[in-house]
């Protein structure tokens, strides 16, 4: 039998440690990386990681106050809790299954327990220091890229007890990152809601809550749309919240052990169930489970002893007991809602009523519109047999055990030329198109019928596979590709307006996006450089000296395949679509979509330039 030049021998077989094969492999321990465009990016798994240790002192009765700075680049974690033993720093934060957690009397329901976090955050920053100070004694390290850099020696302090935190994810790993302001605002929040009692100071601003998670959905839902006060209950491991308002959709947010599973599991499927059955038997009336939950907000947080994740990143609750010898959470939740919930509307008839009357409401738009749903259902079904409107991928947010699952991307553009260039450049494992053949329906103001009546709203709602809610999203980034004109502005425009109506679940759980595409190419015989905006052309011309080429990009079509590989690849630019706390759908939608109301018209007059002061800006600019 002839050699080969791939034995597989001895020599063959290498044993990567820890920091290697967390760099090497990070999406199995932070899920993607990303630039911090979307809330799941590793960089906020990164701080989440640091903060849940600080989180889990304070559950043990540790400190009450933990302060978070996080600059551009930079994050510090200062707790004053009781501070790690300090013969055991430098192996709490490198030696992986190293940790306080294993013992769980010391921490009973804690989120993480392999001791992986810490270890996972060092290995991926190019810069990590741990201090940790006991009764009066401190003790320092520093790392780079998880390697011990400077072991400092024990020292004497008159600092209170506690661990500081600091350290910078490492660049060449998390390309182009940047911190949104509204993503970490949402992480302290829900910190606070889910501890009572706990002060966040985040980057000088307090964050606190009294009321849990009749705060969250204070904070979360539009207080004018809500049909009847926030249901509050409250148990030994568990906590709900709930209330309906006028939006299409469910909204939830589930947690477990302080851990916001933003992909659901048992307990929210159990939450889910156990309200439609509560409600049925209550009201004694065989509703549809879906028109008891249409409309609904809702919030439920979870403690058990032994959590089993779906992932490291803990987003998921898999099957698992409430404790030893205790029922599955399946059932304990359904036990709660069924006694607590059912309690709550007989001595609350008046809120009662209200649910009684947003559920009838559902059921009347649901049977409204049973014939043209069917019908739009059936051409719906025919069409994706050959749906030239979507070049699909291999890869969907659906599947749960590829680890790329998370960067299953839908874009959705406009026109044979843009969709062509984007089809051609696409990375077809992950990257779907969807085309519009023009300027879609001003959807604004109309039913949800018409997304029913109209064939490309209704293979769009297909496509994603948002018909009965979020749970079988087929695409986890959702990504509006359109040219950056007045033509392109409107198709954006009247697309946001289409999502916020229908599916504002989809705009709100960081799924809807902006493809941003550069405006200018500049190049002379050496370099090529894009840019996004005229400052970074500015820069461009001053770098590349005399006569550089300049292109302006007027539509997507104009810029070849090859090209627009690298704006959709590993450099690609999202801007997300954020949902502030304090926005009303409603209101936000009249003043842009509706009739030309007295508030825009005036806005308009107030913020109008004409020609010659944008050429003056322009000016100012160039010779400043």
């Amino acid at each position: 039998m002839a050699e080969t030049n791939n034995a597989y021998t001895e020599d063959s077989i290498r044993s990567l440690d820890w920091r290697e094969h967390i760099r090497l492999r990070p999406g199995m321990y932070i899920g993607k990386l990303g630039d911090g465009s979307s809330q799941d990016d590793g960089i906020y798994i990164l701080v989440k990681e640091i903060i849940d240790n600080s989180i889990d002192e304070y559950v043990m009765g540790n400190g009450k106050t933990i302060e978070i700075k996080i600059s551009e680049h930079k994050v510090q974690v200062r707790d004053y809790g009781r501070g790690i033993p300090l013969g055991k720093v430098i192996d709490c934060v490198s030696k992986i299954n190293t940790g306080g957690k294993y013992d769980s009397k010391a921490f009973q329901k804690s989120v993480g327990l392999n001791g992986v976090g810490t270890k996972a955050t060092n290995a991926l920053a190019s810069y990590f220091r741990v201090q940790s100070v006991r009764e009066g004694q401190m003790k320092v390290a520093e790392f780079e890229r998880g390697e011990l850099v400077q072991d400092h020696p024990v020292t004497e302090t008159n600092q209170r007890n506690g661990t500081l935190i600091t350290f910078v994810p490492d660049d060449t790993i998390f390309k182009n990152y940047r911190f949104i302001p509204e993503y970490l605002e949402n992480q302290m929040w829900n910190y606070v809601y889910l501890n009572a009692g706990l002060t966040v100071n985040f980057n000088g601003q307090k964050f606190y809550s009294e009321n849990g998670l009749k705060d969250l959905l204070s904070r979360k839902g539009d207080p004018e749309s809500l049909r009847y006060p926030i249901i509050h209950l409250k148990g030994q491991d568990i906590e709900i919240a709930l209330t309906h308002g006028d939006e299409y959709g469910e909204e939830y947010y589930s947690f477990v052990n302080g851990q916001y599973t933003t992909q659901g599991g048992t307990h929210l499927a159990a939450f889910r169930e156990a309200i439609a059955r509560t409600v049925k038997e209550f009201f004694k009336k065989d509703y549809e489970a879906s028109d008891v939950r249409a409309s609904i907000i809702g919030a439920i947080s979870l403690r058990v002893q032994e959590p089993v994740f779906e992932s490291q990143t803990k987003t998921k609750l898999g099957s698992i007991l409430m404790g030893p010898d205790s029922p599955t959470v399946r059932g304990y939740i359904n036990d709660f809602v069924k006694e607590h919930l059912d309690n709550y509307l007989h001595k609350n008839p008046a809120v009662a009523d209200a649910m009684k009357r947003r559920i009838e409401q559902s059921e009347r738009e649901r049977k409204d519109m049973a014939g043209i749903k069917k019908l739009a259902n059936q051409r719906a079904k025919k069409a994706n047999l050959h749906n030239r409107k979507l070049r699909d991928c291999r890869i969907h947010f659906t599947d749960e055990q590829n680890e790329k699952h998370l960067l299953s991307t839908l874009f959705i553009t406009e026109g044979d030329s843009a969709s062509g260039s984007i089809t051609k450049s696409r990375n077809v494992e992950s990257e779907a198109v969807f085309s519009l053949r023009g300027k879609p329906l001003n959807c604004y103001g109309l039913k949800k019928k018409v997304v029913y009546e109209n064939e490309e709203f209704n293979l769009l709602q297909h496509a994603l596979n948002i018909e009965e809610g979020l749970e079988d999203l087929r695409y986890n980034r959702v990504v509006i590709a359109t040219d950056a004109d007045v033509d392109g502005m409107h198709i954006r425009l009247l697309l946001l307006t289409f999502f916020l109506q229908f599916f504002p679940d989809l705009v709100k759980n960081g799924h809807l996006f902006i493809l941003e595409t550069p405006l200018f190419r500049v190049r002379n015989k050496k370099e090529t450089i894009y840019c996004y905006n005229e400052e970074e052309k500015q820069a461009a011309m001053k770098k590349l000296g005399k006569n550089p080429e300049i292109t302006r990009f007027k539509g997507l079509g104009e810029i070849s395949p090859d090209e627009f590989g690298k704006f959709i690849g590993d450099n690609i630019r999202l801007e997300p679509v954020i949902l502030h706390a304090d926005t009303s759908i409603p209101k936000t939608l009249s003043y842009y979509m509706g009739k030309n109301t007295p508030e825009r018209q005036q806005f308009i007059i107030q913020n109008l330039k004409v020609e010659k002061d944008i050429v003056a800006d322009v000016e100012e600019e160039i010779y400043a």
